[in-house]
């Protein structure tokens, strides 16, 4: 575990995210989860080692399956976004899985059919703040890489905790993105947060070199697919582009596989959403209870 500032780790070496924790006088609060059972009750044998206050909070920065699936085994009260709430609402109580690959964490993972979510028992729309004992932790909305994203901010101690808006040498999800409000928060999150350090729950620390290289990643596929669009093409063409996309990042063998069906699914769902609605497969993890 890496201590970033007195009272605030992250772990990245669990499969699924990186994962956080904010130790604190009333309690701890903790970011995301990690997939496997096993490697919860680490975690928390862990942060026992802290001493920190009796309390337990865990934040989910998302709805994605990868950073939602193993929060049950935390047992402690969730806090997400109200979208990502929503998401959870139609959910079935036990993960069935998908019907399609999506190049996800779990589906490497093969107990991952069978668990059971935690649903989140607290929700915001805008902003949302906790006070402790140690300094102010405050959750902000800010959409783009999924529904119901959020970030993790502690503005006394500089660190800010961004899920997926920044996923250094592997591919984002795009299944569910909007493009133009990634960027936009992207953006603040480069000029608004200099000398901040920043947290990606793919990646560990990552510096505003990485920012620049999403940006430039969100902006080449923007452009592709509204080039698609006004040619009226049909969603297959997002497999060739998949595959020009891939050698931007550092991947071989069932890596680079897991990364190019990724993209090729991603690629495709943001397409089709766009200009083919009817061929799209809508919310992937929302119509789960379907499949």
């Amino acid at each position: 575990m890496q201590q970033i500032e007195q009272g605030i780790f992250y772990e990245d070496a669990y499969l699924g995210v990186t994962i956080g924790a904010l130790v604190f006088p009333y309690g701890v609060i903790l970011i995301d989860a990690p997939l496997r059972s096993e490697d919860a009750r680490s975690f928390r044998a862990t942060i026992n080692n802290y001493r920190g206050g009796p309390n337990r909070l865990l934040i989910s920065l998302d709805s994605h399956p990868d950073r939602t699936l193993g929060t049950r085994a935390f047992e402690c009260t969730v806090a997400a976004h109200q979208k990502a709430a929503h998401v959870f609402r139609n959910r079935p109580t036990i993960f069935k899985g998908l019907n399609v690959e999506t190049g996800a964490i779990w589906e490497t993972f093969s107990d991952a059919i069978g668990m059971r979510w935690a649903s989140p028992d607290i929700t915001f729309s805008d902003r949302m703040y906790f006070h402790w004992g140690g300094p102010q932790v405050r959750l902000e909305s800010r959409p783009g890489a999924n529904q119901g994203s959020i970030w993790v901010v502690i503005p006394e101690q500089k660190t800010v905790f961004v899920g997926d808006t920044s996923t250094p040498n592997q591919p984002p999800f795009l299944m569910q993105a909007d493009i133009p409000a990634w960027l936009e928060s992207l953006d603040v999150l480069l000029h608004q947060y200099k000398g901040y350090q920043i947290v990606s729950g793919r990646a560990g620390l990552v510096k505003p070199e990485d920012l620049k290289t999403t940006i430039k990643f969100l902006k080449d596929v923007s452009n592709a697919i509204e080039g698609f669009g006004a040619k009226n093409a049909p969603p297959e063409v997002t497999g060739d582009l998949a595959n020009k996309l891939i050698s931007r990042f550092p991947a071989t063998g069932k890596q680079r596989e897991l990364y190019l069906t990724r993209l090729r699914y991603g690629l495709f769902q943001y397409y089709a959403r766009r200009f083919h609605p009817v061929q799209a497969l809508g919310q992937p993890e929302i119509d789960e209870e379907e499949q």
